[in-house]
């Protein structure tokens, strides 16, 4: 049987987060990454969003494996929705593996925990047809993997989020010398980090970064509170290092902590010194001065916190004169109106902000030049830019272009392309699409939330609803009572008591005039009812609520049937019981 190599963009381009991608050869599918992104604002209710889970309807019983490189969401969020119905094994290192184990054990309390294999940068894991190999890169979470597999063809190389920092630390170091032997061995193709490619500035280094920290919190004359993401462990460890050469303590809260900050602390990722953390009750004894909180949480998590607390709704904290709120990690584009609203707040409430990101440029992700260095250390045949935006992999498209690749052999993708590698013309060409749409997560439902229930609740949220309530009897073809009108989200009911009037008015109208002229339907009653009033409420308020009319019947026969069966009942009753005071009338004589 000939070979066969593919591709599969699954998730993860024109998009930040949900990275999931595949490498198939012969009959093995090699799933990499399986992440979540977190909903904008245009996805109403949505708690997050995965890759599309008929990939694995279709082809699971293909797939060797889930190869994690990293443990943020947007690699490991997938899973628990993923493993709920399929048992297929999952690798990746330590610390991905125990988030990995939290987040599904969230979900799915019966998890099963042979699947899960702990893996390093020096595993080598071999498979029928293909191995799968590692590499240490550096992110913001420690033991960050990128992955090569060996396959027929060459390698094919996906780096995950990755930087270059000669700075980091042992564990957060990308290793240079194992690219320089994957290079050696003839890359076919590479799938490059590509969010950060737009940066003009190199990324400062995290122990440039490290001194900043310290130095805002020497400078500091109050209370510290630092608004980070629990899953950058970096920055954690930044701020509990200044803690420490400054003599401060360090108050951990948030709803994140449990799950990531703690388990760093007890796989030793995080070094905590002993006596720096305190409890919400040494509030009350430690000096401002002294005192850190660490206020962490998943993407906008960390300035909710930061907003209650400066309203005085939190449970535990109240921002207060003299107060410094550091925000540690550089917001997302999605979330920088609430940093400008959160800082609003703070100011309102007596205390000052400093935001890293304004101060350095810092980032968990590649810049241009960081990408432009791997294609030369690595020299792929095709490059395949994913995780990032469609103007960013174009961006990354330029930047190779560049360091002499031909524009060919660089391939700009969406979600559900397919890739087929043809061996006699040794390149890739688009193939029958694979699954790639969103599954959006609502509360307990997977996939339930479509486009239809997002564009009524888009609507809901423009224009409110109007809601029509009438009774009628159709066999005599009249309305029975008064229709009743109500809205919520339209108007304010008692300010536009006249438009309600004519609103009524108009369900009698097309109520009366379906009477007339149409053979009795129901489906096309209520789709009168809810045309006319369309039109009648956007000639007079310019609005489109969501209208929604409820049609009763009633029969009046049936109706007077029912009332004269009671009358004779009431009449039988009163017999009987005239009949009851007759005889005992009577025994009392006798």
């Amino acid at each position: 049987m000939a070979n066969q190599l593919k591709i599969m963009i699954l998730s993860g381009v024109r998009e930040q987060g949900k990275d999931m991608f595949a490498v198939q050869v012969n009959d093995e599918i090699f799933v990499l990454d399986a992440g979540l992104k977190y909903p904008d604002s245009s996805l109403f209710g949505i708690d997050v969003v995965i890759p599309d889970l008929d990939f694995f309807e279709q082809y699971g019983e293909r797939v060797a494996g889930i190869f994690l490189t990293h443990g943020h969401a947007d690699s490991i969020g997938a899973l628990p929705y993923i493993l709920r119905k399929y048992d297929i094994p999952v690798f990746g290192s330590q610390l991905s593996i125990e988030l990995a184990k939290i987040d599904v054990q969230r979900e799915n309390k019966h998890r099963k925990n042979s699947l899960f294999h702990v893996i390093d940068a020096d595993t080598e894991i071999d498979f029928k047809n293909a191995s799968i190999s590692f590499f240490h890169t550096t992110h913001s979470i420690p033991d960050s993997l990128g992955i090569d597999v060996h396959t027929p063809a060459g390698e094919i190389v996906y780096t995950g989020d990755f930087k270059f920092d000669p700075t980091a630390a042992d564990n957060y170091r990308t290793d240079m010398d194992r690219l320089a032997e994957i290079e050696q061995k003839g890359v076919l193709a590479l799938l490059s980090d590509s969010s950060n490619a737009e940066a003009s500035y190199p990324n400062a280094s995290e122990q440039d970064i490290g001194n900043f920290v310290t130095n805002v919190f020497r400078n500091a004359t109050g209370r510290i509170i630092v608004a980070a993401k629990a899953s950058n462990l970096n920055r954690v460890q930044e701020v509990l290092n200044a803690a420490k050469a400054t003599g401060k303590r360090v108050l951990l809260t948030g709803r994140d902590l449990a799950k990531i900050v703690r388990t760093s602390m007890k796989l030793g990722y995080l070094d905590v010194p002993d006596g720096l953390l305190m409890r919400v009750k040494d509030l009350k004894t430690v000096p401002d001065n002294q005192t850190v909180i660490l206020e962490t949480g998943r993407m906008g998590e960390p300035l909710n916190s930061l907003q209650k607390m400066a309203k005085k709704r939190h449970s535990m904290i109240t921002i207060h004169d003299g107060d410094l709120i550091f925000i540690a990690t550089t917001p997302s584009h999605a979330v920088e109106t609430m940093v400008a609203e959160t800082s609003d707040l703070v100011y309102k409430a007596g205390g000052t902000v400093i935001q890293l990101g304004r101060n350095m440029h810092t980032s968990g992700h590649a810049t241009g030049r960081d990408i432009q260095l791997l294609i030369d250390t690595l020299k792929p045949k095709f490059l395949i830019p994913v995780i990032g935006e469609y103007r960013l992999l174009e961006i990354v498209r330029s930047l190779a272009i560049k360091t002499g690749m031909s524009p060919k052999n660089i391939y700009i993708t969406k979600n559900g392309d397919c890739l087929d590698y043809d061996f006699k013309k040794k390149r890739f060409y688009l193939s029958d699409p694979v699954p790639g749409e969103d599954t959006m997560i609502d509360g307990s439902g997977v996939g339930d939330v479509g486009n239809i229930v997002l564009r009524d609740r888009e609507v809901l949220s423009d224009d409110g609803i109007f809601i029509a309530v009438v009774t009628i009897d159709r066999k005599k073809k009249k309305i029975i009572a008064e229709p009743k009108v109500t809205s919520r989200g339209f108007v304010y009911i008692k300010a536009n008591k006249q438009l309600m009037n004519d609103s009524i008015e108009v369900i009698k109208k097309a109520i009366n005039s379906n009477f007339e002229h149409k053979k009795f339907d129901w489906t096309e009653l209520k789709q009168d009812i809810r045309s006319d009033l369309e039109k009648f409420l956007y000639k007079k308020t310019n609005r489109r609520p969501v209208i929604l009319p409820v049609v009763m019947e009633v029969n009046q026969n049936r109706h007077r049937a029912m009332q004269k069966r009671n009358e004779k009942k009431q009449e039988n009753n009163k017999t009987h019981s005239s009949n009851n005071k007759t005889r005992n009338n009577k025994e009392k004589k006798d």
